[in-house]
């Protein structure tokens, strides 16, 4: 059996030592593809792939038609919108991800850009503190939950709305639940975003309900960009410059959004490899590979 570790943005090197010593020690073949750019280099290299490991890389139809000896698809990470699961159904290939492995990493870096925000990106102006503020948690899922947890450090004031997970559950965990998004985001002064990018989330944080925001309203976003509206985003943040923007996901408007607002600090965009951390000795992506025989 051959796996085959497709990453254009590669794991770290401790992650991928770790994966050849799991895979090779089963007798199975690892073959390694980085950084390759070409969608044509991952066409050929899947052509005899038993099972494929990836990060952000985009399996679909194309990529499933060449790969004629692949069983499963494995997504570490918490989303698969990169994934066509309709057609890797038709070709009968099994698509699992690795939801949690790196939520607490995520959860962090939410924190590091809410801090930063609230001091004024570090300009030397003074700012305010988190502690005190109500915390909006959009979606309580592994990252949600980590954020919860931090925030209570903060001293923080939270909330939580998701349409899928249990009042019992958010309330269990000292989060106060609320019946919708509109109440979130017209309770809090800061928005944590973690929903997945689905046909019904798409281009839903929009100007309607990013606009509910308290004067002086944050929202930072770690999930997905294509669940922001980014057209009504910016418009009203010109309406309104109380509001900032923090994520760390490359905008598809991202000239028009540095153009505008940046430079009076309402958003600022982090693109440093930013969730995946060295924790030796079990790096995140051997998650995937326990035990490698039910490959």
């Amino acid at each position: 059996m051959k796996v085959l570790v497709a990453t254009d943005k590669p794991f770290a090197k401790v992650a991928v030592d770790g994966i050849r010593k799991e895979i090779e020690a089963a007798g199975y073949e690892l073959a390694l593809l980085e950084k390759y750019g070409e969608k044509a280099k991952l066409l050929d290299a899947v052509k005899d792939a038993d099972a494929i490991i990836i990060r952000s890389d985009i399996i679909d139809a194309e990529v499933l038609d060449a790969a004629k000896q692949l069983k499963i698809v494995v997504r570490a990470g918490a989303g698969y919108d990169n994934v066509d699961l309709e057609a890797a159904t038709a070709h009968n290939v099994c698509v699992m991800n690795t939801p949690g492995q790196n939520s607490n990493a995520v959860a962090e870096l939410a924190f590091g850009l809410m801090v930063m925000a609230v001091r004024n990106m570090y300009n030397g102006t003074s700012g305010t503190e988190l502690k005190g503020k109500k915390l909006g948690i959009h979606a309580y899922g592994n990252v949600g939950r980590n954020v919860a947890r931090i925030a209570k450090g903060f001293g923080m004031e939270i909330y939580a709305y998701d349409a899928f997970c249990p009042k019992e559950v958010i309330e269990n965990d000292g989060v106060k639940a609320v019946g919708s998004a509109e109440e979130l985001y017209a309770t809090c002064d800061v928005v944590s975003l973690h929903i997945p990018a689905t046909a019904e989330t798409k281009n839903s944080i929009n100007h309607a309900l990013v606009g509910k925001m308290p004067k002086g309203g944050l929202l930072v976003n770690t999930a997905r960009k294509e669940v922001i509206n980014e057209a009504e985003l910016i418009q009203l943040m010109e309406e309104r410059t109380d509001l900032k923007y923090m994520t760390d996901i490359m905008p598809t408007s991202c000239r028009l959004l540095t153009k505008r607002l940046l430079p009076s600090l309402q958003a600022a965009i982090s693109l440093h490899p930013r969730r995946w951390v060295h924790r030796p000795p079990k790096p995140t992506s051997m998650q995937v590979l326990l035990p490698p025989s039910r490959l």
